[in-house]
């Protein structure tokens, strides 16, 4: 009997252990399919997160490219604007000029010379010598008693160097005499008429240093009204300057 008692607790137990593999067997049957749909749910939701991620840079990139595009055609358009307005300004500015220059031409044949000053510089150079100052200031002495006057200042070099840089280095020259009487004789800036010629009006051979150091000069003419009215009317309170192709141009006088 104990025996018969062994054996049917040992078939029982098996009995058991099969049926828990059995059930086992069906939940894992039973719920393989669900855990694998999850999955694939799982990835097509993080699929479709990175893509909608995607999109929204690629849109978000868009719209910056578009803002950049934008404000680059604002910033042309204002450009554009200013160089319009530049150029109207300029317009203006010339046509004023000229009708300035045209009033002073059409009076200079009422100005006579009263005096006059030469004097030169070195090679190169625009800055005025001890000599030059000492000149200027004998000079000076008349226009104490001039009435209506004006000063013609014409600027040259020699042939040494382009016609360009010797137009800029004469201006340079004459724009030194004009700083020095205004600043030193409160000569007013309209009473300046400025003429910068280069080399192309030689007073003396450049074949020669001597000739060559009397052309690097500034001649200074004191002219004035013998019709004893005020300086042309319209005269600009600016300098004039002569351009290489002959237009007259403004400069200002240094103070």
């Amino acid at each position: 009997m104990q025996r018969f008692g062994f054996a049917l607790t040992a078939a029982a137990l098996m009995a058991f252990g099969v049926a828990g593999c059995a059930t086992k067997n069906y939940v894992r049957t039973q719920t393989g399919p669900i855990i694998d749909h999850t999955d694939q749910l799982e990835q097509k939701t993080a699929a479709n997160n990175r893509a909608a991620h995607d999109v929204n840079d690629r849109a978000m990139a868009g719209i910056a490219h578009a803002q950049g595009a934008a404000d680059t055609a604002q910033t042309s358009a204002q450009a554009a604007s200013d160089a319009a307005n530049t150029a109207d300004t300029a317009a203006n500015d010339v046509a004023h000029r000229a009708d300035s220059l045209d009033s002073v031409v059409k009076g200079l044949d009422n100005y006579k010379q009263v005096a006059a000053v030469s004097v030169t510089f070195g090679f190169d150079k625009a800055l005025l010598t001890t000599d030059d100052k000492a000149q200027l200031d004998s000079f000076a002495g008349s226009l104490g008693s001039a009435k209506s006057y004006i000063l013609e200042v014409t600027g040259g070099t020699d042939s040494v160097g382009s016609a360009q840089y010797n137009y800029d280095l004469s201006q340079r020259r004459a724009d030194a005499v004009v700083q020095y009487l205004a600043a030193k004789y409160g000569v007013a800036p309209h009473r300046f008429y400025l003429i910068g010629i280069g080399k192309d009006q030689y007073v003396a051979s450049n074949d020669t240093a001597a000739g060559r150091k009397e052309n690097r000069r500034v001649q200074v003419q004191l002219l004035s009204n013998m019709n004893g009215g005020a300086p042309a009317q319209g005269q600009p309170t600016t300098g004039q300057s002569s351009s290489p192709a002959g237009q007259v141009t403004s400069s200002p006088v240094p103070e």
